[in-house]
């Protein structure tokens, strides 16, 4: 199933970046470049490094100047994710190009890049809610409340991965089709944000 591939590239990144738990650490793609495996282990690197941004911005000692620096950081981070997102989405396009599209077929309401994505991020939180069921330091009502948490998120993966496979095959049999936007997003365009083109 195509999810239980992504579900052991995203682990996999997740756990080569916490090897050196630094955001500055370059992303060592072991897949083959232009493959989907490379796409999806290249998209979980760049949301783990954003979740440890997002962490680090969150510092109440954080230097002002040094979280401008980490909020930009994240701006384009998340254009770069929003990209990534549309690159499996072409994917997905082009796999299925050839499929005959019955007459009364629905579009869904997210591409399965788009929940691909939601994947991606449940696999974080898993990991990251998994290290404080396992923190040496916590309390055990902290533990046990986890613990809750991390049941609610492993059911939220199955689930996920269930409507994922089911939405490729509809998608494979002509039942529902593929329609994709792009993003549009506004504040990083300099002709579309208007703190930055009235600032001209």
């Amino acid at each position: 199933m195509f999810t239980e591939k992504c579900h052991e590239i995203f682990t996999r990144s997740i756990t080569d970046y916490h090897r050196y738990d630094d955001v500055d650490q370059p992303i060592a793609n072991p897949y083959a470049t232009g493959s989907i495996e490379h796409l999806l282990y290249h998209k979980n690197w760049i949301d783990t490094v954003q979740w440890h941004l997002e962490d680090i911005i969150r510092d109440p000692q954080i230097d002002p100047v040094g979280a401008l620096k980490i909020k930009r950081r994240i701006d384009a981070s998340n254009q770069e994710r929003t990209d990534m997102v549309e690159y499996i989405d072409s994917y997905f396009l082009d796999r299925y190009k050839a499929v005959q599209v019955a007459q009364d077929a629905r579009i869904n309401t997210e591409t399965p890049a788009w929940a691909i994505d939601r994947l991606s991020i449940l696999a974080l939180k898993i990991y990251h809610m998994a290290q404080e069921v396992n923190r040496p330091d916590a309390s055990r009502d902290h533990v046990a409340a986890c613990g809750r948490k991390l049941d609610v998120l492993l059911s939220q993966q199955q689930d996920l991965s269930t409507a994922i496979e089911e939405l490729l095959d509809d998608i494979a049999s002509g039942r529902k089709y593929m329609k994709t936007y792009k993003q549009m997003k506004m504040y990083n365009d300099p002709a579309l944000n208007p703190v930055l083109y009235g600032s001209k």
